[in-house]
């Protein structure tokens, strides 16, 4: 499946790109349009378009610095920029962000046409890995999966005392439930809920150590909803009650 961004503000402009592209596109495919380098952006990390179609003079952000923006977390994108006017700057700066190919408008349709088809081709292998995930692994670059990680963690880190889920965080980072499993755990060497349930136990060990809190309470403020839960999953962890975990970090410790 191909998601493609059109951006243009010219609006006849953008609906002969529009009919093009609708020409070549199937049914499970997905076309998006915007005006502005801040939508373009914002769609970009919504949708995670693997074809990307860019005027160079749009509004509130330009369309070189929508790429550069773009690329932080879709480094594998399929771009392709329109030039009003021939610019040797312009298409040095468009070399430098790795865009497929730039056109100078007015576009022909024959010539739009032509690339279009040239950059389904180009993506329709990686597209089709990623729907297929995780049995075949991603062509997927390394950065760009490092990118939804990290920023995955941080998220995770910020709210795992709350009710999280996968599918919550996998679309907090714009990505796949089931793709985002797959490569959490290659990247981070355990599974989701094994490594939120690491953080919520040693929070738990840490609220052991420096409050009286009871352990009902310390169940609530780690995020579980079941006390008797929360002691299993202790007992599991650290082989030993919350209570007996308090009763030996408490514990005067002889000097050696």
């Amino acid at each position: 499946m191909s998601v493609v961004l059109i951006v243009e503000d010219e609006l006849l402009e953008q609906e002969f790109l529009r009919s093009v592209v609708l020409d070549e596109l199937t049914p499970e495919d997905t076309l998006l349009t915007c005006e502005s380098g801040d939508q373009a952006v914002k769609l970009a990390k919504q949708h995670r378009p693997n074809i990307i179609i860019m005027d160079v003079l749009i509004p509130e952000m330009d369309g070189l610095n929508a790429i550069q923006e773009i690329r932080k977390f879709l480094p594998s994108a399929c771009i392709t920029v329109l030039f009003a006017y021939s610019d040797f700057s312009y298409a040095q700066k468009a070399i430098s962000n790795r865009v497929f190919e730039y056109l100078l408008k007015p576009v022909k349709p024959t010539d739009f046409k032509q690339i279009f088809r040239r950059m389904l081709s180009t993506v329709s292998d990686s597209s089709a890995a990623i729907e297929e995930l995780p049995e075949i692994k991603s062509d997927e670059p390394k950065d760009e999966r490092q990118y939804f990680i990290e920023e995955a963690v941080k998220y995770i880190k910020e709210h795992f005392r709350e009710r999280l889920t996968l599918e919550m965080v996998a679309s907090k980072v714009f990505v796949n439930p089931k793709y985002f499993s797959h490569v959490f755990k290659k990247e981070m060497g355990v599974a989701f809920t094994e490594y939120v349930i690491n953080l919520k136990i040693q929070y738990a060990c840490r609220l052991l150590e420096t409050t009286n809190y009871p352990a009902y309470r310390i169940s609530i403020e780690c995020g579980f909803s079941d006390p008797s839960y929360f002691n299993r999953v202790f007992c599991a962890q650290m082989n030993m009650t919350p209570q007996s975990y308090r009763k030996f970090a408490c514990s005067p410790k002889p000097n050696n």
